[in-house]
């Protein structure tokens, strides 16, 4: 029996997971990290604590196994996207903490950029939008605003990277500085057509161009091998990475055009395969790399970003203290028929897709004396399912394709209340597979694939397998109520920020 082992950095923890060559778990470990909040709409964590966190994973995770790092065939790495971290790649000093997706202290200077350029222009090179969600306006940022880290860029002592690098950087002390064509491409400053940095880009957000990894496929190639110092004690390749939605679009076996995932996690993502050719949406969608294997031709995907998912139950949990738990607060939703006319928009960091409104913030509309704590967790759930919603029927909208069925993983899918609604809402099937833990699955395979573990995609698309099923059950009328009282809650988010005197 081969293993193959996936850590999973996520946006709110770290885990590694081992997987056998029938793509089972065999066993994981996983620890939360902090999330820091230096101001409002900025969001941190400590890189060095992210690493620590890994490496403990590791070592727990082959000692609940009995597994030793020499069974370990490979190494796979999947990542939260679009946070970036500046570090001496000689030295391993790290010269901020690391600037999270979520943030949005790179408005004021994609503001600056949108204000030169035409947003279609943009789009075509890119197939981004000009947000601060992603990666550049963060790099740029940190350049204005970190003494020393200007210079030390353009010396050739700096490095920025999103976590896939930091991590693969760590495992193999110090030999690789990559990323791969998923992660790249959610920079704002890879053609999406080159899959190369685009020196224009660059100049744009006055990035120097010697500063950023090597941009490489996300499976099919070595990029390095794991230190003997590290917490494997051994050497094993390093040869999987890819961005965490599209490492779950890969461990959903999703290889042909049309076929889609949700993930429910921390945020909530859609992706729809487009096949070789990229589409670039006409609806707020993004155009992304799904994934690249050896030297053929990328496979594009078509997304839509949710900020706020899991995060939302665990805001309920530890900022509102209204719920211990997931569990209570998934009983708590179940005890109640609806949500009692209460509508939650937890736009915290503004609206991602399709609104692309930084300008917006989180609402609790509908309140009257007859909600309880109860409906208020009912109505934290719909807010995901209504979220998924509008991504979904853009994404119909922007590829012509009508879906089916839904394909679905992450840890949220294991509320039973919040995927029944989802399949009302949409009016289709809602489908679990039997490893609900893709992303990390997707990685594994993008590793075993370049190991020889498995031949090629088909041999993957067989161990696929259903587990759960959800079938929709809500009246058309009823549906249309809950989306015409959702989009009216919608519309108390905008023009928050910027008016603050009104």
């Amino acid at each position: 029996m081969q293993y193959i082992g996936a850590l999973d950095q996520g946006t709110t923890s770290t885990r590694f997971i081992i997987f056998n060559e029938k793509g089972e778990i065999v066993t994981s470990h996983q620890i939360e990290h902090k999330q820091i909040f230096p101001q409002p709409g900025w969001v941190e964590h400590d890189p060095c604590e992210i690493w620590d966190n890994s490496c403990k994973c590791i070592v727990q995770a082959l000692k609940k196994s009995n597994i030793q790092g020499l069974d370990i065939s490979g190494i796979g790495i999947t990542n939260q996207r679009e946070t970036v971290i500046a570090w001496n790649p000689i030295s391993g000093k790290v010269w901020y903490n690391a600037i999270v997706w979520q943030d949005l202290r790179g408005t004021e200077k994609i503001d600056e950029v949108a204000s030169t350029v035409d947003a279609s222009w943009i789009a075509n090179k890119t197939g981004l939008r000009m947000s601060p969600y992603f990666a550049a306006s963060k790099i740029s940022w940190l350049l204005d605003n970190v003494e020393g880290l200007r210079e030390a860029a353009e010396e050739g002592t700096a490095v920025f990277g999103t976590i896939d690098t930091w991590l693969t950087w760590n495992l193999t002390g110090g030999d690789a500085i990559v990323t791969d064509v998923t992660n790249a491409s959610r920079y704002l400053l890879m053609n999406i057509e080159t899959l190369k940095w685009d020196d224009e880009m660059l100049d744009l957000f006055n990035i120097p161009h010697g500063c950023l990894p090597e941009i490489v496929p996300s499976s099919g190639v070595l990029y390095g091998v794991t230190s003997t110092s590290g917490p494997f004690r051994t050497i094993i390749p390093v040869c999987g990475i890819l961005g965490d939605q599209q490492a779950a679009l890969f461990g959903q076996a999703c290889f042909s055009p049309g076929n889609g995932k949700s993930t429910y996690g921390t945020g909530c993502f859609l992706l729809v395969n487009t096949g070789e050719k990229y589409c670039i949406s006409k609806n707020g969608l993004l155009t992304t790399v799904a994934y690249q294997i050896g030297d053929q031709k990328p496979i594009y995907a078509l997304e839509g970003s949710i900020a706020v998912a899991g995060s939302l139950v665990q805001w309920a949990r530890d900022n509102l203290q209204i719920v211990d738990s997931p569990q209570e607060l998934d009983e708590l939703a179940s005890s109640v028929e609806n949500c009692g006319g209460v509508y939650i928009v937890p736009a915290f960091s503004g609206l991602f897709a399709p609104y692309w409104r930084s300008d917006a913030r989180g609402v609790i509309a509908g309140l009257t004396g007859f909600a309880t704590k109860a409906h208020l967790c009912k109505a934290i759930l719909n807010a995901t399912a209504f979220q998924a919603y509008d991504i979904f029927k853009t994404i119909e909208k922007d590829s012509s394709i009508l879906i089916s069925e839904l394909k679905v993983d992450g840890g949220l899918t294991n509320s039973q209340p919040l995927m029944k609604f989802q399949a009302d809402l949409l009016g289709i099937p809602v489908i679990r597979p039997e490893v609900v833990e893709t992303t990390a699955l997707g990685a594994a395979y993008a590793a075993g694939l370049s190991i020889k573990v498995w031949k090629d995609l088909d041999e993957l698309k067989l161990q696929w397998k259903e587990k759960k099923r959800w079938e929709p059950a809500m009246s058309d009328e009823e549906r249309e109520i809950r989306l015409r009282n959702w989009k009216k809650a919608v519309k108390r988010t905008l023009n928050w920020v910027g008016n603050e005197d009104e």
